[in-house]
């Protein structure tokens, strides 16, 4: 059992001190990985909440087949397609909101990733479709597995493997545009 599956069966068990030790080591990480679902940073880190008030309220049962972090991103990835679904059901925001949001997630992103490779490589990534941006988040900001990628995502290895390699191949070539209209600037 891995120190974050312990975390959460001490907080099961009741000492806080599980769960207050599961936010701290991925309130960032699941708000980064959620950014590819929500429309900005904010709702993202309100997604993020509302996984570890999951966690506390409805306490679902960890079964160990993965690992914990696995079962942490998926309960997350569940939580944000709920909100997507109401979301439909609801007006939309205007237009100048979504601007206004946007560019305030976008400094703030730029003040998460300093280093200019970084900023270039995540303003390639948003523009690529939600199914590989999570794949390619998962895969190399979480390092997690194909075979735990495809727990996530509920799908099966082949197809994460499927999505790895189109993702990639994707992100080249907009880094490769990318890098041939700086060219001609």
């Amino acid at each position: 059992m891995d120190v974050d599956a312990q975390n959460y069966q001490r907080f099961l068990g009741g000492d806080n001190d599980g769960l207050s030790a599961l936010v701290e080591a991925y309130k960032n990480t699941l708000t980064l990985y959620l950014c590819a679902y929500a429309p900005d940073v904010f709702t993202a880190e309100d997604w993020m909440e509302d996984t570890f008030v999951k966690l506390a309220v409805k306490r679902p049962r960890f079964s160990g087949r993965s690992s914990f972090k696995t079962f942490l991103f998926a309960v997350a990835r569940n939580i944000a397609r709920d909100h997507l679904r109401r979301q439909k059901k609801t007006p939309t925001v205007p237009l100048d909101d979504k601007a206004n949001a946007r560019s305030e997630q976008q400094s703030v992103e730029q003040q998460y990733l300093r280093q200019e490779a970084k900023i270039r490589l995540h303003r390639a990534m948003e523009t690529l479709p939600a199914q590989y941006r999570q794949v390619l988040y998962l895969r190399y900001f979480e390092d997690l597995p194909p075979r735990e990628i495809a727990n996530v995502l509920h799908r099966r290895p082949k197809q994460v493997e499927s999505l790895l390699y189109h993702a990639k191949q994707t992100l080249k070539a907009k880094l490769e545009q990318e890098d041939a209209s700086y060219e001609i600037d």
